[in-house]
């Protein structure tokens, strides 16, 4: 798959494995960035064109809801597509996710295949 992919997770134990799924996905390992926190990602978006952005909701210095925001914010990253893995449930906060245009989303703990199912469909990659 030809595409560039960025990890967003404050954990390096999740960021491993997703990066281990989206390896089996079909993603070229340096074609996979990661960021611990939504600055972090950010920073990576201003000098790495991304396709796809696997984005946790919970975490540090700036947190996946916020990052979502800024994103859609700028004009030049507005299309890039997100993916939410995360732990979280709260209705209105993914309502508020969804609002933004981001509607593909996975909870933790998930299977492999499911991810690789998601990244296709996101990617409109046929399977």
């Amino acid at each position: 798959m030809n595409c560039n992919v960025l990890i967003v997770d404050d954990s390096p134990i999740l960021r491993k494995a997703i990066k281990k799924v989206v390896r089996l996905a079909g993603v070229e390992e340096d074609r996979i960035h990661e960021a611990g926190n939504g600055q972090e990602a950010l920073e990576i978006l201003e000098t790495v064109w991304i396709d796809l952005v696997l984005l946790d909701l919970n975490m540090p210095v700036m947190d996946g809801e916020q990052f979502a925001q800024e994103l859609r914010k700028r004009e030049d990253l507005a299309g890039v597509a997100v993916v939410i893995v995360s732990t979280e449930a709260n209705k209105e906060r993914l309502d508020r996710l969804k609002a933004l245009g981001i509607v593909n989303s996975l909870r933790k703990p998930f299977e492999p295949e499911d991810l690789c199912r998601l990244i296709a469909k996101t990617l409109g990659v046929k399977q």
